[in-house]
Parts: structure tokens; sequence; C-alpha cells
């Protein structure tokens, strides 16, 4: 239930918002806005004997189910609000939007066909930048208040990772952190080095950090050179040639699955792992990467664990199960690896705060559009295109783990469609904004056969990316249904 309520409440809100921008320009260029649905479309009412079954179905889905219009209006203004049931869209109707669509000669000035080139072009815009300035409210708003994140101390790196070939061994504390050639800036968090490594992967671009000193050592910088890395998208095995996977844990045993082979070897949640087979186990990442690891020619590894429980020691004899991905091949036992990570609260000033918002929201409005170029060119899986059932997932993970983090997905996803709306194709703000960016150079519009077949093919390329997102939905949830 509460996932159904989060996806609707982020839905709705990022729809709204992204409306609401349209609609605010629109009035303030003095076009007349005619009507503002929110969870409902314009689909025309069928004519009986005339309309398919499938124009039947939409209509009555995507009806509003409450209309009103307010008393108090801006001038030259009639706009009727309405809410449906649809949780996947909204519209502006604007007067003289549509070409053929006849206008009174006491409403022609406030025609949205007869505004300057510029109005229409901000009028479009605002509904995307609407999305931008919600995730820079949202980011700062989350940095205001504060967040518990994991403290930037770091696990054993992954063996022959980058991590390790640096010279990183586990249990070092991250104080500040730069690109190369730029200076270093504190580290708040865990999740600020992340967010830092994953933009230097992306951007090949190398990545320094500065270590705190401990009582056997002094403070050292370590340069990762994530420019030898050719990375084309943000996945866990990025992490794993980075060599920083996470943060550093104690080797514990957490939840155990009933009838898996950690069970059946007689391992029990809250079991620390001192050793697998003559190899000690210092933390919760190299525990998990040992799992993974037993196995050899696509057979498992069957090792001797010697574990502490309740203060006994114990020796049980684990045998995994083989997991396939792709042609890859590693271990699982069943069971959560890893302690909860050593947390800070996390929390900037006003000015600070907002500007952090406004860097974050440039750095994932980029890394967005990035990773969409690259998905277009081949460079990148489309198994990154996530649909609604993903949407709905993520949303209610979010909202269970708590307000802050469930703001944070809403910034995420707010930047998404922002960008996405941006994309030039003709069914999308951004296909509108290539049109006025025509008649601007040329001094004349796009014409109606012109029109017509772009159109045509955005819906197609729409339809195709929905149908990807569809699919991937679908083949995670077969994945994690069936291993």
């Amino acid at each position: 239930m509460l996932t159904l309520v989060a996806f609707i409440v982020a839905l709705g809100l990022l729809i709204s918002i992204h409306e609401y921008g349209h609609y605010r320009v629109a009035v303030a260029c003095g076009v007349k806005v005619q009507r503002f649905g929110i969870a409902t479309f314009p689909v025309s009412v069928p004519e009986e004997g005339k309309s398919s079954g499938l124009h039947r179905f939409f209509y009555y889905v995507t009806k509003p189910i409450y209309e009103w219009q307010p008393t108090r209006r801006h001038a030259g203004q009639e706009t009727v609000f309405a809410v449906g049931l649809f949780p996947f869209g909204g519209y502006v109707q604007m007067l003289g939007q549509d070409k053929s669509e006849p206008v009174a000669p006491s409403d022609v000035a406030m025609a949205f066909r007869n505004k300057p080139i510029w109005k229409r072009f901000a009028i479009v815009a605002a509904g995307p930048a609407a999305n931008l300035l919600l995730a820079v409210f949202l980011y700062s708003c989350v940095n205001w208040y504060g967040v518990e994140e994991p403290k930037a101390l770091l696990a054993s790196p992954v063996v022959g990772s980058i991590a390790q070939q640096a010279g990183l061994r586990g249990g070092e504390r991250v104080e500040r952190a730069g690109f190369e050639g730029e200076e270093m800036q504190p580290v708040a968090s865990f999740e600020t080095l992340r967010w830092l490594l994953t933009r230097g992967a992306l951007d090949g671009r190398d990545v320094r950090l500065g270590l705190a000193a401990t009582p056997t050592s002094q403070s050292v910088q370590v340069t990762l050179p994530l420019s030898r890395i050719n990375v084309k998208e943000a996945d866990a095995r990025l992490f794993d040639r980075i060599g920083i996977a996470g943060p550093l844990t104690r080797p514990v045993v957490g939840e155990v699955v009933p009838g898996d082979p950690a069970e059946r070897a007689g391992l029990r949640e809250g079991d620390i792992v001192l050793s697998i087979g003559d190899v000690p186990m210092v933390d919760g990442q190299q525990l998990f990467s040992s799992i993974r690891a037993l196995v050899k020619d696509a057979q498992p590894v069957t090792k001797t664990w010697r574990v502490s429980r309740t203060g006994r020691e114990l020796s049980v004899v684990v045998t995994p199960k083989i997991m396939q991905d792709g042609a890859v091949s590693f271990a699982r036992v069943g069971a959560r690896v890893g302690s909860t990570p050593e947390m800070v609260h996390v929390r900037y000033g006003a000015f600070e705060g907002l500007a952090n918002g406004i860097a974050r929201t440039w750095e994932m409005s980029s890394l967005t559009v990035r990773m969409m170029g690259r998905m277009l060119t081949g460079q990148a899986s489309l198994k990154n295109l996530s649909g609604p059932i993903t949407i709905a997932e993520y949303a209610g993970k979010s909202a269970k783990i708590g307000v802050e983090q469930f703001l944070l997905y809403l910034a995420i996803l707010s930047v998404s469609l922002g960008v996405l709306n941006l994309m030039p194709l003709p069914v999308l703000d951004g296909g509108h904004l290539m049109y006025y960016l025509w008649e601007a150079v040329t001094g004349k519009g796009v014409s109606d056969a012109w029109m017509e077949g772009l159109q045509r093919g955005g819906v197609a390329v729409l339809m195709m990316m929905m149908s990807i997102a569809l699919f991937n939905d679908a083949a995670r949830i077969v994945t994690r249904l069936f291993g």
C-alpha cells in the first residue's frame, strides 16, 4: 500500500509542478489558458457507433473526476481546472495552441500562436524548468534539514581494482577529495565520495583522495586514475572496477534465506565471520567479495568458515550456489552480509545548502543527458531505461527508509522528467522548442506536412522507449523471482 501511495504522490507532484510551470508562464505572457488538467487527458467524447473501443476506453480512463473554476481569476482568464484518476500525465490547454482552432476577434491578442517566438519558447520551456527548480528545492530542503549517511570510511578494496593498486587497504577515512588539477573539498559522507567517483569515472577524470591521519600513519593523498578505465554506464560493476564498492562494515551475517546454503550449513543471523578458509575477514566488503569468488570453472568451491557466535568460535562448512550474470559466474550463500555502517548526520547552512542543491541538480542533469546520449548511440545499455513498475518500487523503498530519502528520490525523478522533456522529440517540449528555433532562424514556421510526419516519428520513438522500459521492468521482476 505504501508503494502505491508513494508512487501516486511522486508522479502527481512532479506532473503538477511541470504543468504549473507551463500554466504560470502562459498567464504571465498574456495567453488565455482554457483548461488545466492533472491526472487526466483531453480525449474527445466518443461518438455512438463511430468511435473505436480503444477510444472509448481511453476516454473513460482519463476523463476528469472533478472540475472547478476559481471565482478569483486573472484578467481575461476563465481556466477550468480538472483532476482525474490517470496518474501518468496532465496538460495545459491554451487558446490558439492548435493552428486550426478558431479564435474570437476579442481574444486574438490572447492566442498562443499569435505571441512572439520568445514568449512561446518561454511557455514551453517553463515545464522542464519547473521540474529542475523543484529538484533544486528538494535537494536544498534535505541539505537544510540534514540526513543520516555512512561515514567516508573505506572498506577493503576489491582485489585487483584501481583502489587496491593505488595502495588502499581498507579502514581509511577520506577527509577531502577532488578531481585532479582542482582544489580538494571536504567529504561529508560516503555518499559524497560515491557521487564524486561516479562523475570522475564517467567523465574520465582522475580523483585525488585526502586520507585522515591514524595513530600509526600520517595523512596522505592517494590518486585514483579513473581516466584509465573505459566506462559506459554507472552500475555495480563500475564500483567493483574502481574498488570502492561500499563503506566500511563489520563482517557479520545478516538475514539468512530459508533453504539456501547459509542456512543448510548452520550459519545464523548475527554470526561474525572471522575467516573463510585461511583468509581472515576484515570487513563486510571483503566478506561479500570473498563469497562471490567461491567459484571455479562454473562450479561451487566448498570452504570452512570460522565464525564467532555469542563469544564462541565455531567452524562450519559452506558450499555456495552458483549464479550467472551473462557469461560471468559468481557464488551466493543466501544471506545478507555486512553490518550497518557507521553513520554521520550531514547538514548544511542556508546558502551552502542552496548552492549544493543547485550544483547537484546541474550535475545530475548533465549525467542524465550523457547517459541518454550514450544509450541512443549504443555506447550504454538500454537496460538503464526504467518504467513505471521500477519507479513505483523505488518510490516505495525510499518512502520506507524515511522522508529524506523519499525527497532525494523525488529530486532525481524531477531531474529525469525535466531533462527527458527537453529531448528534441516532436511530442515532447524539446520538440516544440526546436520548432521555434527553426522559426527564429528561417522566419517561417514548420509546414503542416513536416509537422505531421515529425509528430508520427516522435510518437514512434516515444512508444519504443516506453516498450523497452516496460520490458526492462518485466525482466527485473523475472530475474528477481527466478534468479
